[in-house]
């Protein structure tokens, strides 16, 4: 059954490996010279891949007693006696025995600064309680579910649609990722050709899950601001599909003026945000936006 599948770990073959940089590299240790405090969690990088020269992704262990719901996130931090710790959402499903990350490197920026140079071998510290809204017990049942990002916030989405449950849930899953150029699709468009591959959801998702893109700075198979796209209805005609409340629910991730538009547009429509403690039509994550 489905739900005894989330708590299997995939072997070695099947875990989705890109690109693997190792260990035996020379370079400055960012460090294991510090004990990890209490409420940490200190583990080790495995995999890093740098898909431009503002994107990268990594993995690391996942501590054995560490559990989340897909689309969670948590606070990650560099050893250091001053740690900077900023919140992050898990890319990998909650089954995985590994933790996914994706993030945007800032030039001065107090973690990616550095944290943009790990290597496989690094410790990372990892607090140990994941929250978030971009969870599906913030939604109150439906038939579809559209997942808006832009930017790295396609990442909690990248654990949801790997999550059998999202597929027991929902009859079909539409993930919108907006960027600024071509060359920053290229998480999603990966992520999207392995999962025809993933043991656990590969089956599902074959014609249940849909990745559509648009970009704002560069010409593309469809280009303008999300919003844009989705009140001049080319996103409805790009999914073949109404975006109705009656129907249809609604997660988004992205930049506060993303997130402001958005969440307008799906009000002007009928859809009720929901929450956690409230359940209802659509949900925000707020955590990543000043």
């Amino acid at each position: 059954m489905l739900m005894k599948w989330r708590t299997l770990w995939l072997p070695d073959q099947f875990r989705w490996r890109m690109m693997t940089l190792h260990a035996t590299q020379t370079h400055d240790s960012l460090g294991d010279a510090l004990a990890a405090p209490d409420s940490c969690f200190a583990e080790t990088v495995t995999e890093i891949e740098h898909y431009t020269d503002g994107l990268f992704r990594f993995r690391m262990t996942r501590p054995a007693s560490f559990r989340f719901r897909s689309g969670e996130f948590v606070m990650i931090g560099l050893p250091g006696t001053a740690p900077v710790f900023r919140a992050y959402s898990i890319a990998s499903p909650n089954w995985d025995d590994t933790l996914e990350f994706y993030s945007i490197k800032v030039p001065g920026g107090p973690l990616t600064e550095r944290l943009q140079h790990i290597r496989p071998g690094d410790t990372i510290w990892m607090r140990r309680k994941p929250t978030g809204t971009l969870v599906i017990d913030a939604l109150v049942p439906g038939r579809q579910l559209w997942m808006f990002a832009t930017g790295t916030g396609i990442a909690p989405f990248a654990s949801i649609i790997r999550d059998p449950e999202s597929y027991e849930k929902f009859d079909r899953l539409i993930l919108v990722q907006g960027c600024r150029h071509v060359a920053e699709l290229a998480y999603a468009r990966g992520l999207g050709a392995s999962l025809g591959d993933d043991p656990l959801v590969g089956a599902f998702a074959a014609g249940r899950l849909q990745l559509i893109t648009a970009t704002t700075r560069e010409d593309s198979a469809m280009t303008g601001r999300l919003t844009s796209c989705l009140a001049d209805g080319r996103l409805e005609t790009a999914a073949d599909a109404t975006l109705d409340p009656a129907t249809d629910r609604a997660m988004i991730c992205g930049s506060m003026a993303m997130l402001n538009d958005m969440r307008e547009a799906l009000q002007a429509r009928g859809f009720v945000e929901g929450s956690n403690a409230r359940p209802a039509d659509f949900v925000i994550e707020k955590a990543f936006v000043g």
